[in-house]
């Protein structure tokens, strides 16, 4: 499948189906704003339905007053508390964690974009969040159907820079299972699934930006997915033991 990117104020990706990504830019989010008042009116101008919103899940977590002063304890030992499994000391003075069933470092706090001097925390529940403002947009603008990703950067083991993933989603299927379906040649594809909603939470966040680009909502529209009214992170999820790199983790699980 061959791929066209043009980048402008949003940027175009053409394949058998025209899918595209647009960037929404924002005044700044400072902590404790109104979550539910800043996407209306900021997307009010715009047609949700049918549509992926993604939203960088750091104005969640300021909404959600997710922030530690710097001053009330070392960043590592936020690290070890907010981790759900500590794994110990990565390269370039970052630490290696397990958080919301994702291998990330440090907990996934930033210190990036923070208006004052704190650490801005992952939202408690990823998931909660997720329905919440995806139950709201639905009734707000009387959507039929809306998915919604809250997007992060990240890492990929022996990879240079930071792409996109999916801290929650809600509203469609994460995932499309290739098992059975024939490849170029006709044999049965046996383990294959395609990780739709980690592929659209790259496209946003390659249009957000990662410096001042002040962009924290994305659109994503043309991309074949299934609606759904409800959504779990068992849909993406690989516990340790039973993932394709569980030799990396063993001695933690």
């Amino acid at each position: 499948m061959l791929f066209s990117i043009f980048f402008a104020i949003d940027f175009q990706m053409k394949a058998q189906n025209s899918i595209s990504v647009r960037s929404i830019k924002t005044p700044i989010f400072h902590p404790g704003d109104n979550l539910y008042s800043f996407l209306k009116d900021h997307l009010k101008k715009e047609n949700l339905d049918e549509k992926v919103l993604a939203i960088t899940s750091k104005i969640v977590s300021l909404a959600e007053n997710r922030i530690v002063p710097r001053s009330e304890i070392s960043k590592l030992d936020l690290i070890k508390k907010e981790a759900d499994i500590y794994l110990g000391p990565g390269g370039y003075g970052s630490e290696l964690t397990l958080k919301h069933g994702i291998l990330i470092p440090s907990s996934g706090i930033d210190e990036s974009n923070a208006e004052g001097d704190f650490y801005i925390l992952y939202p408690k529940e990823p998931y909660k969040s997720a329905h919440d403002c995806w139950l709201f947009l639905k009734k707000e603008f009387g959507l039929t159907d809306l998915a919604l990703v809250l997007t992060d950067s990240h890492t990929t083991p022996l990879r240079r820079g930071v792409t996109g993933i999916s801290l929650a989603h809600w509203g469609f299927k994460a995932t499309r299972s290739l098992i059975g379906a024939p490849d170029l040649f006709g044999r049965e594809l046996k383990f294959t699934h395609v990780d739709l909603v980690d592929a659209i939470a790259s496209m946003a966040v390659l249009s957000m930006g990662e410096a001042a680009d002040g962009a924290p909502l994305a659109l994503v529209s043309g991309v074949q997915i299934e609606y759904s009214e409800g959504s779990s992170a068992d849909e993406i999820k690989i516990e340790p033991e039973l993932d394709l790199y569980r030799p990396l983790l063993k001695e933690f699980i």
